[in-house]
């Protein structure tokens, strides 16, 4: 490609803006109504007819949903927005967690009719806790049914959401939003309410002698800077009511991009896909620093490669380019084998960020299941072809039984199996089905326990010592590894070889589940240093290597966790049901089969409102059979909520590693490759 034709990085400010939503709330329609806004669509694409810009995938069309995010573009006054459209299925929340690492701002889409869903207020949250400014577009207000929602907002979304409008013939097909003017006293009243709440500063200001339109106007905006406050606008995207009100929003109430493109170069991978000839192409966004095409740049874990080609985004869609800058989102060539949640650069990561820290801004998946090949063919393609889906959706998390040859992966519903089972067929040539779904559950530490294992002694075949103790952890802390030796003891190669290998062997517990937050404590050490025979070449079988160690620590650490025991959780969620009273008692005995643990009703018009927890195994069970007791008129919420011990039988699973927890055999397979049981 001729050198004019490509791209500098452009001066304008950028607003990487992410639009979420629940399912069906309108947001990819939205998108294509901004698009169309800012004269880059003649008119906006239908979601029914599978016409629209960001739902690329036939499978998306077909269906109707957004099953992957899409990086689109369009100017916006003196800033360049780059909108990425995210999934709203609560399945695909796993690629809703990647994009939040590259959004300045968000606009959280509610629909008018159905109102705040569950995801809405996971996503919220979730937006709250990592600081990233949002807004609030209540859509569809041209749809029969359609409600001005605003005291259901601050019911279930916090206080802190602050109508910068009303709508107006809202559920008939003229519905408009109108904006407030800045001094307007229903407007400023309701500022001054949400924005003093906890600014006792602003408070007596505001007693000593009122604000005037322009304070209000830059406190509002230092507040939804904050994620502290989020405006509330109006409008429909099916027919243009309220878009321009929302760009107005967009370029006024939301920050920029910021980061330094002077600064060593920073950036985070949150999509990865494949082009036309299989090449891997990765989405990056980049905090600091400016990314060229040509020069070699560090990635990943210690891996460093010239990159080939990349793409910026203009104009609606992605365009090459020379370089890329701070600020931007990028589409990055010649990077083999980088992932999603790599970093790119050698400077420092952002803060608070899920992709680019390795945190977990939603909960893990909560079921997995068994994937079956129907055919030999259909069995030697399966695992290269989910190996290529595991680089877009990590959460997947492929798993392989060796012993029962087996191949399983991690979901978040049934609806992600079909999804799965479709893009194997379609892309792959793939035909596989499911197994019932079965819960993901895991273990955590019960008490203390110590182990230890010296060197050439007790039939341990190692130059290694190594004890280890293993303890609770607060809960959310992950697996914490502690060193209980003399820093300097043991040589950096063989404490980050038992390191890893104490992450690595907790995935699978005592009963083959991972194991959560424990701590791990390196007790006891010793090692073998370099030598060699006599005016002789050094001779490894007389000194240790970092293999010695890695191999010793799953033996050790297993024998550990053995004396400290483990309890098996299984995941769970938290309901909210609502039914008439009179099917009330016909719908409890439905909650007790599938194991459900509901509150006190609560009676309200004629309705009754449950609360309560119910196993993620039977969520979707209940869904489908509520609406025979409750004679289709029941309604039910489910999210995600903790982990409780298993009640009955304690499930296992089995395992895919060597076996640490059997000491003969596993020292069969890793010292002499000895086969035991399908597993090497």
């Amino acid at each position: 490609m001729h050198s004019h034709n490509l791209r500098t990085a452009p001066s304008r400010a950028l607003l990487n803006l992410g639009v979420l939503a629940h399912v069906d709330a309108g947001k990819t329609s939205l998108t294509e109504r901004l698009l169309h806004a800012a004269g880059l669509l003649d008119e906006p694409g239908s979601v029914d007819a599978g016409t629209t810009r960001t739902d690329s995938l036939d499978l998306e069309r077909r269906r109707g949903i957004t099953i992957k995010a899409a990086v689109v573009s369009f100017p916006l006054g003196d800033r360049t927005v780059h909108l990425v459209d995210t999934p709203g299925h609560p399945d695909f929340i796993a690629e809703v967690e990647r994009v939040l690492a590259v959004l300045d701002g968000a606009v959280l889409v509610v629909s008018a009719v159905e109102g705040v869903q569950p995801q809405t207020r996971v996503l919220l949250r979730t937006l709250r806790r990592l600081g990233i400014p949002t807004l609030l577009f209540v859509n569809k207000i041209d749809r029969r049914g359609a409600r001005e929602l605003l005291g259901e907002l601050r019911a279930r979304l916090g206080p802190g959401v602050v109508p910068l409008g009303v709508p107006h013939g809202a559920g008939t097909p003229g519905a408009r939003f109108v904006p407030y003017a800045p001094d307007e006293p229903a407007y400023t009243e309701a500022l001054c309410e949400v924005l003093t709440a906890h600014d006792d500063a602003l408070l007596g200001a505001y007693i000593d002698g009122g604000l005037s339109p322009a304070r209000l106007g830059r406190e509002l905006r230092g507040a939804v800077a904050a994620a502290r406050v989020h405006p509330v606008l109006y409008g429909s995207a099916l027919t243009g009511a309220g878009i321009e009100e929302l760009r107005t929003a967009l370029a006024t109430l939301l920050p920029a991009a910021r980061g330094d493109a002077g600064a060593p170069l920073s950036a985070s991978v949150f999509k990865i896909e494949r082009g036309r000839g299989g090449e891997r192409r990765a989405y990056a966004r980049l905090h600091a620093g400016t990314l060229s095409v040509r020069e070699r740049v560090p990635y990943g874990d210690g891996r460093s490669a010239v990159l080939t080609g990349l793409d910026v985004f203009a104009d609606g869609g992605p365009a090459p380019a020379r370089e890329a800058r701070a600020g931007q989102i990028a589409v990055v060539r010649g990077l083999p084998g980088i992932r999603i949640g790599d970093r790119v650069g050698t400077g420092a990561a952002p803060g608070a960020v899920p992709a680019a820290s390795g945190a977990t801004a939603f909960a893990p998946p909560s079921l997995s299941s068994v994937v079956v090949p129907e055919g030999r063919s259909d069995a030697l393609a399966l695992w290269p072809a989910l190996s290529e889906l595991a680089e877009q959706d990590p959460l997947i998390g492929l798993r392989r039984d060796p012993a029962r040859e087996e191949i399983s992966v991690s979901l978040y519903g049934e609806v992600q199996k079909e999804v799965i089972a479709t893009t194997l067929l379609e892309e792959y040539g793939v035909r596989a089905g499911f197994r019932a779904s079965r819960p993901l559950c895991v273990e955590r530490v019960r008490g203390e326990g110590s182990a230890v294992e010296v060197g050439e002694r007790d039939g341990n075949p190692f130059l290694a010592t190594i004890g280890l103790r293993v303890s609770p952890g607060a809960p959310g802390s992950g697996t914490v590894f502690r060193l209980g030796i003399e820093p300097g003891s043991l040589p950096p190669a063989f404490l980050k070889a038992i390191e890893e290998t104490v992450h690595a062997v907790l995935g699978e517990g005592l009963r083959g589940w991972p194991v959560v937050d424990g701590e791990v404590t390196l007790l006891r050490s010793g090692y073998w240093p370099r030598q060699s025979h006599s005016h002789a070449v050094f001779d490894k079988s007389m000194s240790s290597t970092a293999g010695d160690f890695r191999l010793l620590t799953p033996l050790v650490l297993m024998s550990a966790l053995r004396a400290a025991g483990t309890v098996v959780e299984e995941p769970v969620h938290r309901f909210r049901l609502e039914v008439p009273g009179e099917v009330y008692g016909a719908v409890l005995p439905l909650l007790g089969r599938l194991g459900a643990v509901p509150g006190a009703p609560r009676a309200a018009g004629g309705t009754y409102t449950v609360e309560g927890e119910v196993p993620a195994a039977r969520v979707h069970e209940l869904g489908r059979l509520l609406p025979g007791p409750s004679r289709g008129e029941g309604v039910l919420e489910t999210e995600f909520a903790t982990y409780r011990p298993v009640r009955g039988q304690v499930p296992r699973r089995a395992r895919t590693d060597a076996d640490p927890l059997h000491r003969e055999a596993y020292l069969l397979r890793v010292v002499r490759g000895v086969p035991v049981g399908g597993r090497r």
